[in-house]
This record gives C-alpha cells, structure tokens and sequence, in this order.
C-alpha cells in the first residue's frame, strides 16, 4: 500500500482497535450533534431570546420581573423548596444507600427493587396517590381522627410541607443511586484495616465511609437541587396556588395569560441562578471531580 493510500485510511477509518481517526470520529458523533442541536439547542436559545426581543431589542420584561416582588417571592419558595427537599431526601437516602451496598443476596435485590422500580411508574400516579395519605378523607386525617388527636380533618392538602414530602419521595431514588454507587466502590479492606488500628465502627465510618462516599453524596444532592427547581406536576396538584413555584408561574405566563416573553424573561433567570449555584457547587466541592469519580 502506498504512503498516499495509507494516509487516506488514517484520515478516514479507524487507525487502530482502540483509536479512530479524527474524520471518522466526527462522522460518528455527527448525527447526535445535530440532533442536539435541533431539538434542544436551537429551541432553547429561540425561546430565552423571546425575553430581549420583543421583536426589538428591550429589557422591560426583566425590570417588571425585578420590579413585582410577587416574582421574587415565588422564586425565593421555588430555591427553598429545593434545598429542602435535598436536605430531606439526603436523610432519608443516605441509611438507603448504606443498607443496600452492605447487604448481599434477596435482601440486596428487594431493596434495590424499592428503589428502582417507582422510577417506572408515572410521576402523576406518584403524586395522586398521596392524596390517599393526605387527603381530608386519607389515612392520616382518619387514623388521627380515630386516635382523638383531631375532631376535624386536618388540611394537608395544598400546603408546601405535602409539596415537600411529595417531592422528597419522588426525588429519593436519584439521591440513593449515586451514593449507593460511591459506597460500593469503597474496598472493604480499607475498613478492616482502619478496624485492625482500633477504630470503632463508628469511628470507621466518620473517617473513612463518609469521606469516601461524598462524591456520591454530591452528586446527588446537585441532581435532586437542579430537578426539584423545575418541578410542575407534583407543585400545581399538591400544593395549589398558595404553594405556586417558579415552573407553574412561567407555564401560565406562557399558557394561560399568552406572555411567552415574560416567561422566557423568568426562564432566563431561573436558569442563570441555577448556573450560578452550580458553580458555587463546583468551586466548594470540586464536582469536576465527583462527576469523574465514577459516581
């Protein structure tokens, strides 16, 4: 073969087993760039753009935002609902995630079953059915009312606690995931030894465990954070109009009142807040890191 035609199949085809050249790698990862491109790129920048070009250039739609604290106070409850709802679900997940990476055999597949398999069934359905346990007719009103607790129904119902406990159930398996990935990757040696030396349990797990599991632990808790700022569903049905976060507040501006630069406007703060938190995670806890860790 000729130094011209080798050169060609360098450029062209894959170089070895293990390397492809540079033609054949952006021919590979061409369709999913368009792809990207077209139906999320594009869409996105076409919608914030709605919000400083109204069709000229214009910044009203932000001073209206900045001017209304009904904005703010709808996007103050929006950020709280989410720190909440990640400090709630990293309690509960945390002995989750612990249990199932020390345990073996059925005991190990029925939890990890509990854990995955509600990612299968709708979000709606998920959300209803706690109008079962908090519903003035659900099982926690009557189970009070049977107790002597309350002479009357409690209202659960459209209140941001519901919202909160709605959300941390939801969300929990995305928190347990990533820990229990960074507990299993831990080597049991380093335990043994660190009990070898004299450390209690207790003391194996503060030094060694939970220093070693925070790549999960971080990881987690920015995914719950970044998809609990944008829930819809579970809000709007759970909590009502006196629970109202920020992805209900932009679907009425968009939908009911017809105002897609006011809610781009809204899009486009949300979005560059969470950016901003992001890298704040990202600077205190060198996510760039934890996302490599293999969490």
């Amino acid at each position: 073969m000729s130094a011209r035609a080798d050169s060609v199949r360098r450029y062209f085809f894959a170089v070895t087993a293990q390397q492809y050249s540079r033609a054949l790698t952006w021919t590979l990862i061409a369709p999913l760039l368009v792809l990207l491109l077209a139906a999320f790129v594009w869409p996105i920048v076409k919608f914030l753009s709605l919000s400083v070009l109204d069709p000229s250039p214009t910044l009203a739609h932000f001073a209206e935002i900045f001017d209304r604290t009904f904005y703010w106070t709808i996007l103050l409850r929006t950020f709280r609902t989410g720190l909440i709802v990640t400090v709630m679900a990293l309690l509960l997940g945390y002995p989750v995630a612990y249990l199932m990476a020390n345990v073996r055999g059925l005991w190990a597949a029925a939890i990890a079953a509990i854990v995955i398999l509600p990612l299968w069934i709708s979000i709606l359905v998920r959300t209803f059915v706690w109008f079962i346990f908090l519903g003035r007719t659900g099982l926690i009103n009557k189970a009070a009312m049977g107790l002597g607790i309350v002479d009357q129904p409690m209202r659960l119902i459209n209140t941001e606690v519901a919202v909160w406990l709605a959300m941390t159930q939801i969300l929990l398996p995305v928190m347990i995931l990533p820990i229990y990935a960074s507990l299993r990757a831990i080597p049991p040696e380093l335990g043994k030894a660190a009990e070898g030396l004299g450390a209690s349990k207790a003391g194996v797990f503060r030094h060694v465990i939970l220093p070693l599991s925070l790549p999960g632990v971080a990881a987690g808790a920015v995914l719950v954070f970044i998809m609990s700022l944008g829930f819809f569903i579970t809000p709007m049905l759970i909590g009502g109009p006196r629970s109202m976060m920020i992805a209900t507040l932009i679907t009425e501006q968009a939908t009911k009142f017809l105002d897609w630069p006011e809610a781009a406007a809204l899009s486009t703060i949300l979005m560059v807040i969470t950016l901003a938190i992001v890298i704040v995670f990202n600077r205190a806890l060198r996510l760039d890191r934890v996302m490599g860790s293999g969490a």
